[in-house]
């Protein structure tokens, strides 16, 4: 790979980039002075698990490492108890330091799927932010006017609408561009709609003499399985970098056509020429959407698995879909006495409330060996039935007096 080829790498997928030139030339001196630089990414710890959507900054920051790059990997112990106020209408609950602190060990142990170990430092920010003290959060705060804070667009919506922003939140984007003083970083990386707090670390790395000024790499937002809205667990559109080989496959395969591109682009490791090739087929009608959403459902899963698993997980998923065969390991239950269809989805923990399970049968997802149910009354008597929820959930039902 060139030069340009690596430069058009970096480029691939991005949003914006802020001092192109910089970074490109920080690559040139890795490759011509072997000089390594410094890559930040900071990841609040509100939630233990990650997803693909995270995996678009975690892979740029990968490939950056194949070029020179040196990682600094900041799990935000000390702002995700402030939490970060980026496209809220309102003040974020305020998280206890016990969960910050379990979830930031999973994001540990999860980021090495991805990262390389051995051109990686993980940092806290607690470390140098407890330092601080109360005489430099002051001397910090002093470096931006209120005015300047209200031209972020969801400070000014809530200000507009008198809505609560609390002192905490205007501290938020301050923190993260410290961090960024702390680090001496050369480089840093996020979402698009980071853009203020991305900037505030270049700003103030001026302010305090820093001899460094970061140049900035605006990602995108991945979509979810929506197709619309961006990744989230919380809006149930999220495929988790630790989720069964099996589930993560089918999820891919359950994307539509236009959404699987965005994900080729984003999420693969494929060139953009292959991508391109691949986009040509299926337009030509040379190669089935299905065939490609297949091949990228495997390269996914085997990069955070293996390729056997991968292999195994597409099995799986054509014996069930393509042949109508049941999985091979469903899930065994005893149930004691007659029972409500919708408690029985809840008892075999394929919904937490039977309202839930209420509206998926009026939708048509609920099968009794493999025959509709659309009565929400339906009760189940003794015997042994498969309970099929939606195209992935399976459960084996044994009714006992």
């Amino acid at each position: 790979m060139n030069f340009n080829e690596i430069l058009e790498e970096v480029k691939r997928g991005t949003s914006e980039i802020i001092d192109e030139a910089k970074l490109s030339q920080l690559i040139k001196n890795y490759y011509e002075k072997g000089e390594n630089f410094f890559v930040k990414a900071g990841f609040d710890p509100t939630a233990a698990d990650l997803h693909l959507g995270h995996t678009v900054v975690l892979s740029k920051m990968a490939f950056l490492q194949k070029h020179g790059a040196i990682v600094q990997f900041l799990i935000g112990d000390f702002t995700a108890q402030i939490g970060d106020p980026t496209g809220k209408s309102v003040t974020r609950k305020k998280l206890d330091k016990e969960e910050v602190l379990k979830n930031a060990k999973t994001y540990e142990e999860q980021v090495f799927k991805i990262l390389d170990p051995n051109k990686t430092q993980i940092y806290f920010n607690s470390k140098w932010l407890n330092e601080l003290g109360a005489a430099g959060i002051v001397e910090l705060t002093s470096t931006l006017s209120v005015a300047r804070m209200l031209e972020r667009d969801d400070f000014s919506k809530r200000f507009k609408e008198q809505s609560p922003i609390s002192i905490c939140e205007f501290l938020y984007p301050l923190l993260q561009g410290y961090d960024s003083v702390a680090l001496k970083s050369d480089i840093e990386i996020g979402g698009t709609d980071q853009k203020f707090n991305l900037l505030m670390g270049r700003q103030l790395q001026r302010i305090y003499n820093t001899s460094k000024e970061q140049a900035v790499v605006m990602m995108p937002l991945l979509e979810g399985l929506d197709g619309v809205n961006k990744m989230s667990k919380s809006l149930g559109n999220y495929i988790g970098v630790t989720e069964e080989a099996k589930d993560m496959y089918a999820k891919i395969l359950s994307i539509s056509d236009d959404l699987m591109f965005r994900y080729y682009e984003l999420l693969s490791q494929k060139k953009l020429s292959q991508i391109k090739q691949i986009e040509s087929e299926i337009k030509e009608g040379v190669l089935h959407p299905k065939k490609a959403k297949e091949e990228l459902a495997l390269e996914i899963v085997t990069r955070f698995y293996d390729e056997k698993c991968a292999l195994k997980a597409k099995e799986e998923f054509d014996k069930i879909h393509s042949n109508k065969e049941l999985p091979s390991d469903i899930e065994c239950f005893t149930l004691k006495g007659e029972i409500w269809l919708a408690k029985a989805i809840v008892e075999c923990k394929m919904e937490n409330s039977t309202s839930a399970a209420r509206r998926l049968i009026l939708a048509n997802a609920v099968s009794i060996n493999g025959k509709k149910i659309q009565d929400e009354q339906y009760h189940l008597s003794e015997g042994e039935y498969i309970l099929q929820v939606g195209k992935r959930k399976f459960a084996k039902i044994k009714v006992e007096k």
